[in-house]
């Protein structure tokens, strides 16, 4: 079993290294690394895809994560291309590329290209995960894996809807001249200041709750082991450490505390949790 788990990642980490590779070359092509961003979400749905067809097991009910991904991943991508283009590189890229000098080729392929490489393979490990098991032909879709795999479907629509959702309100308000200096706080934004990202990190635990289906199926077969599902949390802490804590939400409002606004929305609208309104969570 542990050559099986080693196995599977090592070929998911091939890949996403390839794949990362020629977005690094069209980012030195175009002289922008925030195409970066658009590889994001169609990096997710190429490994899910990778590892479904490597699994195997013909078809089944394990193509909704898949399915899931697919739709997550080409929506957020189209989302960010169409946010993109016509404009110049993004702020923060732009700063890393001023920051770094001469060495911003190297400095570009190990941390954007590289580093969201490796944070895809970590975040994504739930789905290789679930398809590893299907390669045993041990994933049997049998009622309680079906309320599992319902249940996290679930939670990741609600996801879904808070980041689709909140994308498409703020590009409304932003569209706006009249909006110019303002801050969003209607729609979702009444209840979160952040609702996509709220979204992003809801839908990743919902991917995982999916792929735990597979653990009722082999949770009495004798000489399964159960520990990979244990490791593959690690999808969703790292989407909810990133987003929390370091590249998300710190990052966007030390960006708009510039705004003499942003005080008093801060005191009155959630922090992550859509909640009532005089509340800092």
């Amino acid at each position: 079993m542990p050559e099986l788990f080693f196995d599977a990642f090592s070929l998911v980490a091939v890949l996403v290294f390839f794949y990362m590779t020629g977005w690094f070359l069209i980012a030195l092509f175009l002289k922008r690394n925030d195409v970066a961003d658009i590889a994001w979400g169609i990096g997710f749905i190429f490994v899910a895809i990778f590892s479904y067809v490597k699994a195997d097991a013909g078809i089944d009910l394990g193509m909704l994560l898949v399915l899931v991904i697919f739709v997550w991943g080409s929506r957020l991508s189209f989302h960010i291309l169409k946010r993109n283009i016509h404009k110049p590189e993004d702020r923060r890229y732009m700063e890393w590329r001023l920051g770094w000098g001469k060495w911003v080729v190297p400095r570009a392929f190990l941390q954007v290209f590289m580093l969201q490489g490796l944070l895809m393979i970590l975040i994504v490990s739930p789905v290789v995960v679930f398809n590893m098991y299907r390669a045993l032909s041990v994933v049997v879709f049998d009622g309680y894996a079906l309320l599992i795999l319902s249940v996290g479907l679930v939670i990741w629509l609600v996801g879904f809807y808070f980041e689709s959702v909140g994308d498409r309100q703020l590009r409304v308000f932003l569209a706006n001249p009249e909006n110019k200096g303002k801050i969003l706080d209607t729609g979702l934004w009444k209840y979160t200041r952040h609702p996509n990202y709220f979204g992003e990190v809801t839908m990743w635990w919902g991917v995982w709750v999916m792929s735990l289906s597979a653990l009722v199926s082999v949770s009495g077969a004798s000489g399964i082991p159960l520990w990979p599902f244990g490791l593959s949390i690690i999808g969703p802490l790292t989407i909810t450490f990133l987003i929390l804590k370091v590249s998300g939400i710190p990052l966007l409002e030390k960006s708009m505390e510039k705004n003499p606004l942003f005080d008093t929305y801060r005191q009155t609208t959630s922090k992550f949790i859509p909640w009532n309104t005089k509340t800092t969570i």
